[in-house]
């Protein structure tokens, strides 16, 4: 491949989120292979939590003292073809090899990770921190909403997903269930309500649901949901670092205030319940990990879903067989929906990290403080893991996706992305029997609107017809 790949990924800017919350449900072994996925299991309460104490260190691959640094990879070279297929770059940089250092924009080279083995054990290493001091030359800025699991090492880290886990309950996530029915029916309604029977999905459903069930599990006042949609596109995808970051104060301050409301007029939602959880020996949260983690809840809570329902729904209208085949048989849907989140997943590549100290990967050597990538949309690609990988296939055996991630950092809202994504699309096949994409004949198939930036991997709208 050439020491080039295509402009695809968006300036870093301390404080965006990956779209990915963690979860007490993270496992923490490191051995790479056929595994049964467990990703789906609602946050367990047992003994022996992975967050109970550091994941162990994988072993180093081999290092060679005084190895010259590997070239530099431009991914701002690329253009909008790598926007809106990434997977083609990493399949040559995998055949290249597992690790490669890569320039993400004018300021910062970073290491990316690629092979499955490999980041499925860098997501569980102990070495790689998610605290951006341990790498502080990089061009980072801290925000008012850092306080959160996600930018936070152990013993925080264990500590805040301890409290949050009190709250964030299987029962509490499976009692939205029939609520997640009622505003997926009510969103179909008004689709078909539509003369021309023409609709963006993103618009009408994709975004809508998820932003409801989130903002609603949190006890945000419906009249400020609007707002916090500019604010979310803002910080997923900034149009400029300075519009990011005045996304990111607003939202900052907007939470300050409604958890000073919330103080004043407790309610049965989330926030309030995590304003009065307590530790066994007492513990509560603190002012700024209670914004930090509402933001990481709010914002990076419902993109997950948003980008999976999307991606989900244009996977299986751009393979009509799949799409038979589910229609034919919606108990398919679970299926459908875990390979969605292999094939094209909605998080590209996982935030990122930065090495305590110097460690081995595919047999190179990542130098202590820097930052490092792991990109789980290639690790999902990977024909080392899973055979004929770029093939969507709703026959696949599930499990053994990254997707949610891996390790103590997994994805604390993946239950609830899952039920809704299951709902969304059952119910809208079941709706609209005759769903096709609604494309410009005289535009390239493959002429959509992707997201751009370095985290999420979604559509900023998608066409249909309905009828």
């Amino acid at each position: 491949m050439a020491e080039q790949t295509e402009a695809r990924l968006a300036e870093p800017a301390r404080g965006r989120t990956s779209g990915q919350p963690e979860s007490p449900s993270a496992q923490t072994d490191v051995q790479a292979g056929p595994r049964t996925e467990v990703a789906d299991r609602p946050v367990p309460t047992a003994p022996g939590s992975p967050d109970a104490q550091e994941t162990p260190s994988p072993p180093d691959a081999p290092d060679t003292p005084g190895t010259p640094d590997p070239p530099i990879i431009d991914l701002t070279a690329y253009g909008d073809r790598f926007t809106a297929d990434p997977y083609s770059v990493y399949a040559e940089l995998r055949d290249r090899g597992p690790a490669h250092r890569v320039r993400v924009d004018e300021q910062n080279v970073v290491w990316l990770i690629v092979g499955h083995e490999e980041a499925r054990a860098a997501l569980a290493d102990s070495r790689l921190s998610k605290d951006w001091r341990a790498a502080p030359d990089l061009r980072f800025r801290a925000a008012p909403v850092n306080a959160n699991m996600l930018d936070s090492d152990p013993p925080d880290h264990t500590r805040l997903r301890r409290l949050v886990a009190r709250e964030f309950t299987s029962r509490r996530v499976e009692s939205l269930r029939p609520r997640v029915e009622e505003i997926t029916g009510e969103l179909l309604d008004a689709m078909a309500a539509v003369p021309d029977g023409r609709a963006d999905l993103v618009e009408a459903l994709a975004f809508p649901l998820p932003m409801s069930v989130i903002c609603e599990l949190l006890g945000v006042p419906s009249l400020d949901r609007a707002s916090f949609r500019a604010w979310s596109n803002e910080v997923v995808a900034p149009t400029s670092p300075e519009a990011g970051e005045a996304a990111m104060h607003a939202v900052g301050e907007y939470l300050v205030g409604l958890i000073e409301e919330k103080r004043r007029h407790p309610g049965d939602d989330l926030l309030s319940g995590l304003i009065r959880t307590t530790d066994e020996d007492g513990d509560r949260l603190a002012p700024d990990e209670l914004v930090g983690m509402a933001f990481l809840l709010l914002v990076a809570g419902h993109e997950t879903t948003v980008n999976l329902i999307t991606n989900g729904v244009h996977a299986l209208l751009r393979h009509p067989d799949s799409l038979a085949g589910l229609r034919a048989d919606l108990s398919l849907t679970e299926r459908a929906v875990e390979e969605t989140l292999r094939w094209d997943g909605p998080v590209e590549n996982a935030t990122f990290r930065y090495s305590r100290e110097p460690l081995g990967v595919g047999g190179v050597t990542i130098p202590a403080r820097q930052a490092v990538v792991i990109s789980l949309a290639a690790a999902d690609r990977d024909p080392a893991r899973f055979p004929d990988a770029d093939r969507f296939d709703l026959h696949r055996r599930p499990g053994g996706h990254l997707a949610f991630g891996h390790g103590i950092h997994f994805c604390l809202g993946a239950p609830l992305a899952r039920m809704e994504g299951q709902i969304a699309i059952r119910r809208l096949l079941e709706r609209f029997p005759d769903l096709a994409l609604d494309l410009d004949p005289d535009r390239p198939a493959g002429d959509l609107p992707w997201i751009p930036g370095l985290l999420i991997r979604g559509l900023r709208r998608l066409p249909v017809r309905l009828r």
